[in-house]
């Protein structure tokens, strides 16, 4: 896909650089054909991310993600589009099945407005499958073929191990994140999330390379999650995040070698 890389894309790369740098280095590793798609995705990312955390008050945070709701079913159901920097080049770059899932995404987020924990398992799973594992499925299939399971396998693992890095911030605003915050339910989390990395890099001939750059943005999923396992009391620590040397080094090693 030949997408123009101008204001509109310029202006959502910024908000990207400000607010999510990890998905801003991920995305600048990529050849600029594919920045102009991504950076949009994950600068929607970011205002939906954001939203239920700038206001105290649910229902403005309800009407907040709302709006980005019904600027995406917008583009679903090709209607006329609202003017925004970040809308409108979505609407270039989206297809309709894509904005719909995408409009899926948004409103599981909205689970981040509220104090509840989540139900059970099933629910967790929903929660990261169509958050994560949605953002990483748009961002992909925008840029080129790639099979759903496989990606969905592995936007949990990278939902997972950056939920890990979240969960003293999560605590701290009063979240309950995880089903078991134990040691053990810690690593069996973790475990859980590298088994479906392995899972889907077993089947990586199913992303084309046009898709791969999309991927980018989980290179450092695989550490986080063993040292998780490794040592499960980092997550109450905050100690998950690499050297910025490494940081920077890992992800020129798995780009270098096409590797996600």
């Amino acid at each position: 896909m030949s997408v123009a890389f101008d204001d509109d894309v310029k202006a959502c790369a910024a908000l990207v650089h400000r607010a999510d740098p990890d998905r801003f280095m991920a995305a600048m590793a990529a050849p600029v054909t594919a920045r102009a798609v991504l950076f949009p995705i994950y600068a929607l990312n970011v205002e939906v991310a954001r939203a239920p955390w700038v206001t105290q008050e649910p229902m403005i945070a309800e009407m907040r993600l709302q709006w980005w709701r019904d600027a995406l079913q917008e583009i679903a159901e090709g209607q006329a589009v609202r003017r925004h920097e970040v809308v409108t080049p979505l609407s270039r770059i989206l297809s309709p099945h894509l904005a719909a899932q995408l409009d899926e995404y948004v409103a599981v987020r909205r689970w981040d407005i509220y104090r509840d924990p989540f139900e059970d398992q099933a629910h967790f799973e929903s929660y990261f499958n169509h958050s994560a594992g949605t953002l990483i499925v748009a961002s992909a299939q925008a840029l080129g073929e790639a099979d759903e399971q496989v990606l969905r396998n592995f936007g949990y693992a990278v939902g997972v191990a950056n939920w890990l890095r979240a969960i003293p911030e999560l605590e701290a605003r009063g979240r309950v994140p995880l089903l078991d915050g134990t040691p053990d339910g810690v690593q069996q989390l973790a475990k859980s999330a590298l088994d479906r990395l392995h899972a889907a890099r077993a089947q990586r001939s199913a992303v084309s390379n046009e898709a791969r750059p999309a991927l980018y943005a989980g290179w450092q999923a695989e550490w986080v999650l063993r040292q998780a396992i490794a040592q499960p009391d980092r997550v109450a620590a905050s100690a998950l995040a690499q050297g910025e040397i490494r940081r920077r080094l890992s992800l020129m090693w798995n780009v270098a070698r096409g590797r996600w």
